[in-house]
């Protein structure tokens, strides 16, 4: 198995915890907050897919799904157009409603397989190339990758761990 296909298997993990997470919710339990800081499984799945688009986007020198395809018109969000969620208030958090999973879903699929052309198509030899010099050391392509890859695991795991707690609720 090559870089490519090993990228591409843990983007395809990211898409099934993303659709498990929101499968059969209703809007209410999409937006429903533990409390009033917390983030709703609706932020989390906008904000791990805006951080994919982002960063897949500049590593791969495209535009970003988002504004390319139109789903920052189809969210209507009171945010600019270059908003991730990185370092968003509560208030903020709040603001990302959606009136159906399906939207999520959707905008997920479309950066999925955006991502996963990309890295599909990545060899060995691509991944010491320096993608972001305002660090030190540098970032190479095959840190923001794990990077994006470690970030969506994380927030994806803690949509169902919200779903969890929703159902039961």
């Amino acid at each position: 198995m090559g870089v490519g296909e090993v990228l591409a298997d843990g983007f395809d993990r990211i898409r099934e915890v993303v659709h498990e997470a929101v499968d059969g919710l209703t809007t209410e339990q999409l937006h429903w907050r533990a409390d009033a800081e917390a983030n709703s499984i609706a932020w989390l799945v906008w904000h791990l897919t805006r951080v994919q688009d982002d960063h897949v986007a500049g590593v791969a020198g495209t535009e970003q799904v988002w504004t390319e395809q139109g789903w920052h018109k189809r969210f209507d969000l009171p945010f600019a157009d270059g908003e991730i969620g990185y370092g968003q208030s509560s208030a903020e958090v709040a603001q990302v409603r959606v009136g159906e999973v399906q939207l999520l879903t959707d905008y997920h699929d479309a950066v999925h397989e955006r991502s996963r052309q990309y890295v599909s198509g990545l060899r060995d030899a691509d991944l010491d190339r320096v993608v972001d010099e305002n660090w030190d050391p540098p970032v190479t392509l095959a840190v923001r990758l794990v990077s994006v890859l470690s970030d969506d695991l994380q927030h994806a795991g803690q949509a169902a761990y919200l779903r969890g707690l929703v159902l039961r609720r």
